[in-house]
């Protein structure tokens, strides 16, 4: 899905430019006051996404391994619907509540970037919404 990038000279050195929002069934509604992604060429910039399964509403379950996958399967979603895919992926960062379980993390982050390697940060947070044990929100080219 493409669209015109909009930029409209205001006075020297101000432009407005247009952005489209990202928003897919697929993956689950925000908890907040904010849009699963938004896009603004070439670059998509996806909100971060927790272990929520987009159907039930609920968290995919207790562990961080069903809740890492279900966040890298909403943050594919929100980037299909942008009609980019994880290859075109530039950055990503992770929050993690356990810097503990990084190695299990890279284990499962691994199967959805395993050639392509984006540039990436992992930190350790206090605590994340809905008592999630990770969320990972991530840039990309979508043009």
């Amino acid at each position: 899905m493409k669209f015109l990038l909009t930029i409209k000279k205001l006075r020297k050195g101000e432009f407005i430019m247009k952005c489209r929002v990202i928003q897919t069934g697929n993956a689950p509604s925000a908890i907040g006051p904010y849009s699963q992604g938004i896009a603004v060429l070439p670059w998509l910039f996806v909100s971060g996404q927790i272990g929520l399964n987009p159907r039930t509403g609920e968290m995919a379950g207790p562990d961080l391994a069903s809740q890492a996958r279900q966040a890298l399967e909403n943050l594919q979603q929100i980037v299909l619907a942008a009609g980019s895919d994880l290859s075109r992926v530039v950055s990503v960062d992770v929050f993690l509540t356990d810097m503990g379980s990084f190695a299990e993390f890279n284990a499962i982050y691994q199967e959805y970037f395993s050639e392509h390697r984006p540039a990436r940060a992992v930190v350790e947070v206090s605590a994340l919404p809905k008592g999630a044990c990770v969320e990972i929100k991530c840039i990309a080219n979508c043009e």
